[in-house]
This record gives C-alpha cells, structure tokens and sequence, in this order.
C-alpha cells in the first residue's frame, strides 16, 4: 500500500495527531476559544478550495486542509455548545472511536469482528439490565436514533402482520399506530418508509403499536409509559420507548424515575452519545422478545456471509438482524467508557447536568426581561428573552409577535461572534424562544450566567 508507506515514512499520521490534540481537542474545549468561526457558504468555499483535481497535494497543503477543516467547524464539543442533544467530549470514547476507523471493522458476523461482537453484546446485556428486563431481549446498535426508531415500527408491524415481508402492504389490513405530537419526527418518517400513513384514521383500520416518547426534542417531556403501557397489555399493541434522549436517566438512581414502567415496553431505543457522551454514532434497539423476531424480520440469509456449516457459533453472526450489512461497532464507544468511568461516574454526570438545568431555571425565573416557558422535566430549558423596548407592552399579540422576531436575531449575532451556541424555534402558537441543552460535565454554574448576560448583551438593543 504505497500511500500507506509514504504517510508512515514522512510522519504524516504522528503530525496529524497533534494537530487533533492542540486543534481539536485543546483549543475546541477552551472555554477561552471560540465556539465556531462563523462563515458564509461562498467564503467557506473560496477559503477551503474545496475542488477535486488530478494532481496531487503536497503534504504541507494537506495539512493545511487539516488545519483548516478544525479551524471552521462548530466545535461542538466546547463548553458554551448548548445547540442540539449532543455536546462535551469524553477521551475514552473518543479513543475507541479512533481504534475503530484505524482496525476498519464491520459488524456482520463473528469471524470478521470478534472482539466486537462481544463488546456489543455485553453493552445491550447491560442496558437491558437497566430497562429492567431481567431475563434480558435482544438488540443491535445501528446508525442512529431515527433508524431505532423504524425498527421499532418494522418489528410491530410484522409481528402484527408476519406476511407482509413476504406478499407485500396487500397481505395486510389498514395499519395505524399512535404516538404524540411531541414525539420526535423520525416516527413519522418510519411510518411513511413503511407503507403507513401519517394523518389518517380510518374506520376499520387496525391498530398495532403505540409509541411512548422519554425525553422529547424540545421540552425534554416524559410520557406516562406505565399507563400507556396498561392500555397497550389489554389491547395486545405492541409497546415502543423512544428513550433516545431520556434513557440516560435510567444510571441515576435519583432520576431513572421519569421512566417508571419501561420495564413494560416492548422496545427501547436509547442512544449512549446523547447524554451519556459517547462519540457520535451510538444508538441502540432493543427487544424484550426472546424468540428471535429481530432475526426473523429482518434477514436474508446471505449465503456468502451467513453460512450455516462454519466452524463456530453461529449465534454470533449478528448482521442479519440488521437493515444494514456493513456496521460499524459503534457499542465500542460506551463500552471503553464506561469500563474508564463506571457506573458511578456516569451517574454523577447525568445528576451533575440535571442539577445546571435547574440551576439556570431558577436563574431564569429570577432575571428581568427572561420568562420560563415551563418548569424543565429533563435537561431542555426553554425560555424567551424579552428586550426593554417590549417589557411594558401587556402580553397579546404585539407582544408575541415582536418577540418572535427576537430569538432568531440574537442567535445570528452569537454565532458571528462565536461566543456561544444554543437554539430557538416556535412550538405550536408559541412565538420563538430558546431552548438550551446541558450535557456536558464541563459546565459550570458560571457558564449558565455568562449564558443569560450574554443573550442579554447580544439582544437588549432590539
């Protein structure tokens, strides 16, 4: 492998790596540094020479791309990153993340990936555990929340209606399913991927799982899964936990209460590189089911990988209870993790970022000019910043309406300024506000001050 050899005879991978650990580990958690360096589309493009040509770069230029690419990312592992259900950095999974594109392995079947399909393994034990299905399920992690999520929705359906994988939607009756409208968008998704529409109830139609949500996007609400969860068991639905967000309650023997009655569902999404902090992607299904319906879904039985005469167990061949063949072992992530840390460390972390949460609720609560739009069930905080110019106006129609137009303004001036990040978004008749999300164990008291002066600073002029 030429290129292989040219890059370890001119040091190129050991230059690299520092690069990674000054640039992108060093600078991008520095509370000093900025959180990105805003740019337009066009800049970007003319700074990055992002064209692809027949000649090759020298190693310098490459570098420099490197270099670069850091330089004009969101580093959203930095302190003030409060935009999204992912934020703080953790080095034991940001390890294991290297280990994996260096080995380059893919899950499908034991021979290829051992170590890894027993890494996995154990990781779904040990979730399962926490869900509270003592005599454990099955499971796999795939690529991401949305994609559990359509598991869910697959597996439902066919225990609902096994003949469909084989006749098609015309072997099945009119399906429904119900879910909120909290729940995240990925639902909707999965039900139009599979054949099932989105907005109809129809007379006759047959209904085959409901979706209970444990933490959701915006407010960070919990549903009540030990009721639905009643109503599912005499009805005989099949019983799906979107624990994407939430699940991480489950370590904390002082929070895993906001899921009472998990133990019930049929299935649980969770994803350990939300607020847990493993590397992106980390995402997990699971099933109580013990007779291999995730299996029997979901395989094809292809021949060239999943020969039934090898000279091992092979139960361990993994990949067809999986959509995707190639896979990376993304349960790695956690697993090196949480051996580093314990379960221990993983709970002060989710006690440690719920407390910050409420900590700048009641901040909120206590400053002119800020309104809380809720009391936070989870880590979401949710609130507007109403400017002075709009402080004496009653509350009514002016009044929200000017104050939707303020949210969006003052998350343009902070990300041109790189301060900070954190979003915004209306919510039903609800004019924009914004909403914060604490995960990483960085994060100080001080930082959720610097928040509310900075929002106030970036918007008291409007």
């Amino acid at each position: 492998q030429p290129a292989l050899r040219k890059a370890l005879e001119k040091n190129f991978i050991h230059q690299s790596m520092s690069i990674i650990v000054e640039d992108a580990i060093k600078k991008a958690t520095d509370v000093r540094e900025k959180v990105c360096e805003w740019r337009s589309p066009e800049q970007l493009k003319e700074l990055l020479d992002l064209e692809l040509r027949d000649g090759a770069e020298s190693e310098s230029e490459i570098l420099q791309r490197f270099k670069d690419a850091i330089r004009y990312s969101v580093k959203t592992t930095h302190p003030r990153f409060f935009n999204q259900l992912y934020a703080g950095m953790d080095p034991y999974s940001m390890v294991a993340s290297f280990i994996i594109e260096a080995l380059k392995p893919s899950l499908y079947t034991y021979e290829v990936a051992p170590v890894f399909t027993l890494v996995e393994e154990a990781v779904l034990k040990k979730m399962m555990e926490l869900i509270g299905w003592k005599d454990g399920g099955d499971g796999i992690f795939n690529a991401g929340g949305s994609m559990s999520n359509m598991y869910a929705v697959n597996l439902a359906r066919y225990r609902c209606c096994p003949d469909i994988k084989e006749n098609g939607l015309s072997a099945a009756p009119h399906l429904v399913m119900f879910t909120s409208q909290e729940c995240h968008y990925s639902i909707s998704k999965a039900a139009a991927l599979l054949g099932i529409a989105t907005r109809t109830l129809l007379s006759g139609a047959v209904p085959f799982m409901v979706n209970a949500t444990a933490g959701t996007t915006v407010l960070g609400a919990f549903d009540p899964i030990d009721e639905i969860a009643d109503i599912c068991e005499k009805h005989n639905l099949w019983l799906h936990v979107d624990a994407c967000w939430g699940g991480a309650a489950l370590v904390s023997s002082k929070h895993k209460h906001l899921l009472k009655g998990i133990h019930r569902a049929d299935s649980v999404a969770w994803n350990p590189h939300k607020m847990l902090m493993a590397c992106l992607q980390c995402s997990a299904f699971m099933v109580r089911d013990k007779t291999s319906l995730l299996q029997r879904c979901h395989s094809a039985r292809a021949s060239y990988l999943f020969q039934q005469d090898k000279f091992y167990d092979v139960s361990y061949d993994t990949g067809d209870k999986s959509v995707q063949c190639s896979r990376k072992p993304d349960a790695f992530k956690i697993w090196l993790m949480w051996k580093a840390l314990g379960s221990r460390e993983l709970e002060q972390r989710v006690d440690r970022a719920l407390a910050m949460a409420r900590y700048l609720a009641q901040e909120i609560k206590q400053r002119e000019g800020f309104r809380l739009l809720m009391e936070p069930e989870y880590a979401n905080i949710c609130f507007w910043y109403i400017p002075p110019s709009l402080r004496n106006l009653p509350d009514g129609p002016e009044l929200w309406g000017k104050l939707h137009k303020v949210a969006p303004v003052i998350k343009e001036r902070m990300m041109k300024k790189g301060s900070m990040m954190v979003g915004y978004q209306p919510h039903g008749e609800k004019a924009n506000f914004f909403r914060m999300i604490i995960i990483s164990p960085q994060v100080s008291r001080q930082d959720m001050d610097f928040v509310l002066d900075e929002i106030h600073n970036l918007g008291k002029d409007l």
